[in-house]
């Protein structure tokens, strides 16, 4: 079996998301005390205590996820689990690129949650409330919502932002030209076009200053190449060299999440069996829809993880 480790992204969050594996395991608890002193504040009691308002604003749902994806690989490794041994490749959808380094060994766990900080709060500062939306195309394909996009935009921005799966795709962009995108979606058939609750519009060109403050801030950090490849969002291929992935974690606050392509890549490259580290099971239940014979599992509970042992402990 070939296994490669996936990492979710904004959206997966909820209030207690990694407090069983705190009380569970030291070194999960270790990994949140890191990432408090990190921040300088108890992002780990807005995990666990909420309020949900707090969590999910991007600043904290960012570093907050990854929080929960490392400590599973802690947990994971103090049990011997050897990551470059048994896993072939790692991905994250959107900031799931950053937890996946540092499972990877790219960065520390210190560095992932000061620059994901510094991703969340200028990400929803580039572009003021309310001026930006995305919306889910759901039941077009990707060329299909492109062209939708490009129609949409009338001279704003509108760009297909996630491409998840078959047939579910999101576009970001200005308000406007995201509500034409799903009026015009629903004209050419889409089986459901609706914007989308979030704060700002990501991963589209109203995020270039965004871009900026993540060059600036990848610039000042020290980035290892990863024990195995990542597959980055914006190539749906492998990377490995550090000066690329800090290239492509810049270009990836404006370009698309290409992850129906990413998981086509790991099936086609021999992985048969996906699994999704951290909070939720969007990525699992996204597989189901992209590829046919890879097993899809997620691993967020101690009886995940034994499960996911078993095999090596027998």
């Amino acid at each position: 079996m070939t296994t490669a480790f996936t990492f979710p992204g904004q959206g997966s969050q909820t209030i207690g998301m990694g407090k069983t594996l705190a009380d569970t395991y030291p070194e999960a608890r270790a990994v949140f005390d890191e990432v408090d002193a990190a921040l300088g504040r108890k992002l780990s009691d807005v995990m666990w205590n909420g309020p949900d308002g707090d969590l999910t604003l991007t600043e904290n749902a960012q570093p907050a996820l990854m929080a929960v994806s490392l400590a599973t690989i802690r947990v994971l490794e103090a049990r011997g689990f050897d990551l470059a041994r048994h896993v072939a490749y790692v991905a994250g959808h959107s900031l799931g690129e950053y937890s996946a380094l540092a499972a990877a060994g790219s960065f520390s766990i210190g560095d992932a949650a000061r620059l994901l900080k510094t991703r969340g709060r200028a990400m929803q500062s580039a572009v003021p409330v309310g001026e930006g939306a995305m919306a889910a195309l759901l039941g077009l394909d990707y060329a299909a919502a492109v062209a939708v996009a490009a129609e949409a935009a009338e001279g704003e921005v509108c760009q297909a932002a996630n491409d998840n799966a078959d047939g579910q795709v999101v576009v970001s962009g200005t308000k406007t030209a995201v509500e034409r995108a799903v009026a015009i979606a629903k004209a050419k058939g889409a089986k459901r076009a609706m914007l989308l609750n979030v704060s700002a519009p990501f991963h589209c060109a109203l995020m270039a200053p965004a871009a900026e403050a993540m060059a600036e801030a990848l610039a000042n950090v020290a980035i290892a190449a990863p024990v195995v490849p990542l597959v980055a969002n914006v190539l749906a291929a492998p990377i490995s060299d550090p000066a690329e992935i800090r290239r492509r974690l810049v270009e990836q606050v404006t370009g698309t999440v290409r992850w129906r392509e990413s998981v086509r890549f790991l099936a086609g490259a021999g992985v048969t069996r996906l699994v999704e580290v951290g909070s939720g099971k969007v990525l699992t239940g996204l597989v189901k829809r992209i590829v046919d014979g890879v097993e899809a599992v997620s691993l967020n509970t101690p009886e995940d993880i034994d499960k996911l042992l078993a095999p090596a402990e027998a």
